[in-house]
């Protein structure tokens, strides 16, 4: 397995290791046995939902200029975005939002596999999807000139960038561009150029900029009420012919914060309107730091001072000023950050019960509702969102709720280890043929076992195994590759 490094790529079945790494976290990768005859039978009602005045409730809003943003690489498309300017600086938000439930039936084989895997797993080199991906990537995916039906989300951003309380129905909705994140980022940023579909169509590029002011008005809006500006670095394998050969990092940019805002607001809209309509439902909350003094030690071995109680505004003005100080570190600092803060859960909000809110996020109203393909959280949103407007009964009563949310937590912290184990195992693949080679690199961590260090270019996690015993974390060293073991995900370095 551990052949010479010769430059060429390493071959280590990657696809395989993702297989065999949701399997050892308890996830089902395959469809289990009915999802064909489901398939077949949902296929056959495709037509019926294309046609306008499907039902009375839903509106036809196939005329207006969706797009949506995502990854260059996604197929699963959950929602699609419009605006408007309107009289007195404000700008009308419409996001549209994939009606994964109009296929997906409750009770289902499918929906039961949904409810069991929670998640779709991204792995780099595969998607574990949870829902088939003929619905995923067809029939529930808001595909470029495809007619679907959505669940609209509609506020107002005025001009201090404050979201109004907003509205929700269905509609049926038509993507007319699917665009990516590189280049509608760059041509935001003024960096590149438009991308072809933008250049071609004047009014689409006044859309995205309209979108994009909307955004950067509730940005700058939440960074006021503490929202946190934190810089996890993300990447992603350069596939060649199904060999990892590369590894680049996912830029954030003026797209993806767009993106972002949207969905913040569009799940706050959709939390108040359940609570306020007396419902319950499954929130997304990230809990105030049960650990802030540990946060306030590190802010103090960085020279600053945090107050004795959490304050996410005076957290978020302590990382802008470190993040200016010091960039090459402020990925660390942010991942140190975000640990002490503890992961996300789901929650049951009960009616007129207080909701913890979400410290990171700045927002007290927030659910997922916004990728319904993707997470099975949103799609019990989505049920219970469609049952109030049609006045039906509820789905699910709060005991199964509350389970629903516990394994929604669970399944989503295993996917977080799936995905790690794998970027690991990534890293060490491309890296093999590199063996012998210097890099620039972070101390990131001392501890019992060792000294860890990032690499910079690539952005690559490691272990110390000779030299270094006189370091410390933010130390940046020269460090040489000198083994990489791809089934543990192993990558060693010396001094």
């Amino acid at each position: 397995m551990h052949s010479s490094p010769s430059g060429h790529p390493f071959h280590f079945n990657l696809v395989a290791a993702a297989h065999g790494a949701m399997i050892e976290r308890g996830f089902q990768p395959d469809f289990p046995a009915g999802t064909d005859k489901e398939l077949a039978a949902i296929a056959t009602q495709t037509g019926r939902l294309s046609g306008a005045g499907v039902e009375s409730d839903i509106r036809d809003l196939r005329s207006l200029l969706w797009s949506s943003i995502d990854n260059d690489t996604s197929k699963d498309l959950d929602q699609i975005e419009w605006a408007e300017q309107l009289a007195g600086d404000s700008i009308r938000i419409l996001v549209g939002v994939a009606d994964v439930d109009a296929r997906v039936h409750k009770g289902s084989v499918i929906d039961g596999h949904a409810r069991s895997e929670t998640t779709s797993v991204y792995t780099g080199v595969k998607v574990f999807p949870m829902l088939p991906p003929e619905l995923s990537e067809g029939a529930t995916s808001l595909n470029e000139n495809e007619d679907r039906v959505a669940v609209v989300i509609e506020f107002a951003v005025d001009a201090i960038g404050t979201a109004s309380a907003g509205r929700t129905y269905r509609a049926l909705v038509r993507n007319r561009a699917q665009l990516a994140y590189p280049g509608i980022g760059a041509w935001l940023e003024g960096k590149g150029p438009a991308p072809a579909k933008v250049s071609a169509n004047a009014d689409l590029a006044a859309q995205l900029k309209l979108q994009d002011a909307a955004a950067r008005r509730m940005l700058g809006c939440r960074y006021q009420h503490g929202a946190l500006d934190l810089e996890t670095i993300e990447t992603r394998p350069v596939m060649l012919q199904n060999q990892a050969v590369e590894i680049a990092n996912l830029e954030k940019n003026r797209a993806t914060s767009l993106i972002e805002e949207f969905m913040v607001a569009a799940n706050g809209v959709i939390a108040r309107t359940l609570q306020d309509a007396g419902v319950a439902s499954i929130r997304r909350i990230v809990r105030t730091p049960k650990r802030w003094e540990r946060i306030v030690e590190l802010a103090a071995g960085l020279g600053a001072t945090l107050p004795a109680e959490p304050d996410s505004k005076a957290l978020n003005d302590f990382l802008l000023a470190q993040r200016q100080k010091d960039p090459d570190r402020f990925p660390d600092l942010s991942l140190a950050v975000v640990k002490l803060m503890g992961p996300g859960e789901y929650v049951l909000v009960k009616p007129h019960h207080p909701s913890p809110g979400h410290f990171g996020l700045a927002v007290q109203d927030y659910t997922h509702s916004t990728a319904p393909n993707r997470r099975f959280a949103d799609v019990i949103t989505q049920r219970i969102l469609k049952s109030w407007l049609a006045s039906r009964p509820q789905p699910y009563p709060d005991g199964v709720l509350n389970g629903i949310a516990a394994r929604c937590t669970e399944r989503e912290d295993a996917a977080r280890k799936v995905e790690r184990d794998m970027q690991k195992r990534i890293a060490a693949v491309v890296l093999h043929p590199r063996i012998g080679q210097s890099f620039r690199a972070i101390v990131t961590g001392v501890n019992q076992y060792g000294t860890f260090v990032r690499t910079l270019d690539p952005q690559v996690e490691g272990m110390l195994v000779r030299g270094g015993k006189e370091l410390d974390v933010g130390d940046k060293v020269l460090v040489k590759l000198v083994a990489t073991d791809p089934q543990r995900g192993f990558i060693d370095f010396a001094t």
